[in-house]
């Protein structure tokens, strides 16, 4: 049975449970497998190699959600060779038609839909929605998480800049 975290995160106050374990900077990154724009698979190992900022929201369709992930798209030209993964439980479609609408090309969209896949190894499922928390993992090109934030209340912003500045330590740290 996945490990439960009640009171992990809050919506408007209300606690809510989070399933999956909480991941800390220094552990190894667990694997996933997630669906991209194009319904095919993609995995953890697919960007090995490289610094990842993986963004975790709730939905593109919600303003925080749109915001942030907007902001990381604008942020991509500054940190180099970073890719930047944005995962929700979002369909495909869904994420495919925002991306096209909102002009974000530079952050890679990804489904967990279908199996939680990502969202139970990472402690970002909310048991009683089936979406994700907001949260924030930087990992490094050798698959060790530099950076973990599980945002405590669901509507508020991630601290961008402490996510940029440990995607450019790791980029650094890497080359």
């Amino acid at each position: 049975m996945p490990q439960e975290r009640l009171g992990a995160t809050t919506l408007k106050g209300n606690p809510l449970t989070l399933v999956g374990p909480e991941l800390r900077a220094g552990e190894k990154a667990p694997g996933f497998t997630v669906v991209g724009n194009d319904l095919k698979e993609v995995t953890l190992a697919a960007s090995a190699g490289k610094v990842r900022l993986i963004s975790v929201v709730p939905s593109l369709d919600t303003p925080v959600c749109d915001a942030q992930t907007r902001r990381f798209n604008q942020e991509a030209a500054n940190l180099g060779d970073v890719a930047i993964l944005t995962i929700s439980m979002d369909l495909p479609f869904a994420q495919k038609r925002w991306c096209g609408a909102a002009g974000v090309d530079k952050v890679l969209t990804l489904s967990d839909h279908r199996d939680a896949s990502f969202s139970q190894a990472y402690g970002t499922l909310i048991k009683e929605l089936r979406i994700d928390s907001r949260a924030i993992f930087v990992v490094d090109g050798r698959d060790t998480i530099r950076y973990v934030e599980y945002v405590k209340e669901v509507a508020d912003h991630p601290n961008y800049e402490a996510a940029l500045a440990a995607a450019k330590g790791a980029l650094t740290a890497t080359a």
